[in-house]
């Protein structure tokens, strides 16, 4: 029985093996990566041997760079290859080194063998001393073999593993240990560097700023694992505590170093105070790593870091808006560390790429970082050393001779910018009422206008109305005479005779037609005023439901008078009614139709091709579109800037006072609303004005 069951186990696995891609290695001088043919099954109870694990199904990865995130299982990865090369001796690289436990399964002698290391075990044990895992891989020429790690860590399982001869793996290995090399030095020579100034000067803005450089490349070099190489081999629990205790110490210092340096006390004691607040999470994160409470106290320390990070930010941007020309230097360092800590993030969310950039974006950010905040601390104490005396001894002089100048200037200075603002006022409300009456006079002539048309039509056919209606008589009144004679065919004869000399026939026909003139007169009459009534809306002065459709027409009816051959194109659409104050709305239809209307006549004399259209839409969320455009003469570049300002205005003395475009602005933002322009000289402008169906006006 016990034989049929690893006959199973051998057959599925060779089902399994066949099933499998493997990995081609045919240059000895390159390494390849294994992310790609990697294939994982996660244990999540932690129980399974290398016995158990041949009969599981795995899942292939999809990535080069697998992330298994955050999570108390165990991983198996289970690759094979195919050597093509002559070179039987192989290395496979595992480049995370914050990883608690690996175990590495190669088959020998038709037994599993297995290597065990990780942050669990010390340093020593390791056959290659590196930070990463590396371990051989005998694979004869143009065999397959299949290998298996098991992994599982506290921390975040994002798996770079690349396999090679020796040479290709050291190679990467050398190139990785330069770039490091280049961090730890540039960092090591900023902590000498500030470390002697201090001692020079003792501003304690060098010491914070020591411990923080300090506790930034402990952080890095602990997740690149060179702490736990050089500084504590033989202490695997410390290794791993480092993990979680250096990062949250890097966030309290950087904290002391922010209220130092940008003298947070000194410009904002409120987010001086919120500050210390900040350090209970860091706190609390480090006492439950101590409890080996490892994913909890990470969740602490990151969602803290954020919130550290968001915090300072805010307070740099805070200081640099007080004058405090250090802080600039500050904000942008900050900046740049927190983009490598951004570019950093994406790359665990598999957002972007891992390539070596983005795994070492941290380093660069913060190694930035650091230089400029030593830049900033070094102008920061040649300036200080130049002007602390001379200042004290200017502003003592200063405070003590102009402080009763000062006053007496203020008074000065307020009842001058008082009787200024009174004058201002008066100013602007008599030219405000000005621009009104221009408006109005204007309104008054073409409504005098539109009305004289009719008027004259009326009273034009009145003599010939009276004429027909007197012919109209005698005929009736011969009618009348058949009452009393006895003689009614003689009477029928005359009044046949008198309508052919009235031409009785063309009388009728005359008297509809005059009957019918002066209809149209009436009702042209009371269209003008009707028009004039929905324009003006003078029983609406507050907020009302109105349609603005309706508001445009009777503003159209208004300047009919200014056309003069101007084509008026309209497109109106189902608008619901809008919550305005109606006699504003048209002031400002009245004024924005005027304006373009005077554009076309400026560019076409005759009117021949001269246009304004008016187009109305409803947009998504509530909102309604009103579009005046033009072909008249544009608006040049150079004054699009100034167009809403008041006083402005592109007319000749005597056409305009420069309010009307600054009254539409004024009464757009009353209601809440936005107005776009478009324009392009010699081919016309385009005015968009966009209405919140739904929006109190300011009071």
């Amino acid at each position: 029985m016990k034989k049929l069951k690893v006959l199973i186990i051998i057959m599925f696995s060779m089902y399994s093996i066949l099933g499998q891609s493997y990995i081609e290695y045919i240059d000895e001088d390159n390494h390849v990566s294994v992310g790609s043919k990697l294939e994982i099954y996660e244990d999540k109870e932690q129980e399974f041997s290398i016995e158990d694990i041949l009969g599981k199904t795995f899942e292939k990865s999809d990535n080069d760079v697998p992330n298994l995130g955050i999570s108390k299982s165990s991983f198996w990865l289970r690759f094979r290859v195919k050597n093509r090369t002559g070179n039987p001796r192989l290395m496979v690289e595992l480049s995370l080194a914050t990883i608690d436990r690996v175990s590495f399964y190669y088959k020998k002698n038709n037994k599993w063998e297995v290597i065990k290391s990780g942050e669990d075990y010390p340093f020593y044990d390791r056959k290659y001393k590196d930070p990463n895992y590396i371990f051989d891989c005998y694979a004869p020429q143009d065999s397959i073999e299949t290998f298996y790690f098991k992994v599982s860590s506290s921390e975040g399982l994002q798996l770079p593993i690349i396999l090679g001869t020796s040479k290709a793996i050291n190679s990467q290995i050398k190139k990785r240990d330069i770039l490091s090399g280049v961090y730890f030095g540039l960092m090591l020579v900023i902590i000498l560097y500030n470390f002697f100034i201090y001692l020079s000067v003792r501003d304690k803005s060098y010491i914070y700023y020591v411990v923080y450089v300090i506790l930034i490349l402990l952080t890095q070099t602990s997740v690149q694992g060179y702490t736990f190489q050089y500084l504590w081999p033989n202490s695997p629990d410390f290794a791993k505590y480092s993990l979680f205790i250096f990062p949250s110490l890097v966030g309290m210092a950087s904290i002391l170093f922010m209220n130092v340096f940008l003298k947070v006390k000194h410009f904002y004691s409120t987010l001086y105070k919120i500050s210390f607040y900040l350090f209970i999470p860091y706190i609390i994160s480090i006492g439950l790593a101590l409890f080996m409470s490892f994913n909890l106290s990470f969740i602490v320390m990151e969602i803290n870091a954020i919130i550290v990070s968001i915090f300072m930010l805010f307070t740099a941007v805070m200081v640099v808006k007080s004058r405090y020309s250090p802080s600039k230097y500050f904000l942008i360092a900050w900046i740049i560390f927190l983009i490598g800590v951004i570019i950093y993030i994406l790359k665990d969310l598999e957002i972007l790429p891992f390539n070596n950039f983005t795994r070492y974006t941290m380093q660069i950010g913060s190694a930035i970082e650091t230089v400029l905040l030593s830049f900033a601390l070094a102008a920061r104490i040649n300036t200080y050393k130049k002007q602390r005396l001379e200042v004290l001894q200017i502003n003592a002089k200063i405070v003590r001779e102009q402080n009763t100048m000062l006053e007496q200037k203020v008074k000065e200075r307020t009842l001058e910018l008082n009787e200024t603002l009174n004058d201002l006022k008066s100013t602007q409300s008599q030219l405000v009422e000005s621009e009104k009456m221009s408006s109005l006079g204007q309104l008054t002539a073409g409504i005098a206008h539109e009305i004289n048309n009719p008027i004259n039509f009326v009273s034009s056919n009145i003599y010939p109305l009276r004429q027909d209606i007197k012919d109209l008589k005698e005929v009736i009144a011969k009618y009348e005479e058949l009452e009393t004679t006895q003689n009614i065919p003689e009477k029928l004869d005359e009044i046949k005779k008198l309508k052919k000399e009235l031409d009785y026939e063309y009388l009728k026909e005359e008297l509809d037609t005059i009957v019918d003139g002066i209809e149209e007169g009436a009702l042209r009459t009371a269209e003008i005023v009707s028009g004039l009534r929905t324009f003006s809306r003078l029983d609406e002065g507050a907020l009302k439901d109105v349609n603005i459709n309706e508001g445009l027409e009777s503003t159209l009816v208004l300047v009919n008078s200014k056309l003069n051959g101007v084509k008026i194109n309209k497109s109106l659409g189902n608008l619901p009614d809008v919550e305005c104050n109606p006699g504003k709305i048209n002031q400002l239809f009245m004024n924005l139709i005027d304006n373009a209307i005077f554009a076309v006549q400026k560019k076409d004399i005759n009117n021949e091709e001269g246009y304004v259209s008016i187009i109305t839409d409803q947009l998504p969320g509530d909102k309604i579109s009103v579009i005046i455009e033009d072909n008249g003469i544009g608006i040049p570049d150079e004054i699009k800037g100034k167009l809403f300002e008041p006083f402005f205005t592109t007319k000749a003395v005597g056409e305009g006072t420069g309010l009307g475009l600054s009254i539409v602005r004024s009464i757009i933002d009353e209601h809440a609303g936005t107005i776009n322009v478009e324009s392009e000289l010699n081919k016309g402008t385009k005015i968009e004005i966009i209405l919140p169906q739904k929006k109190k006006v300011n009071e």
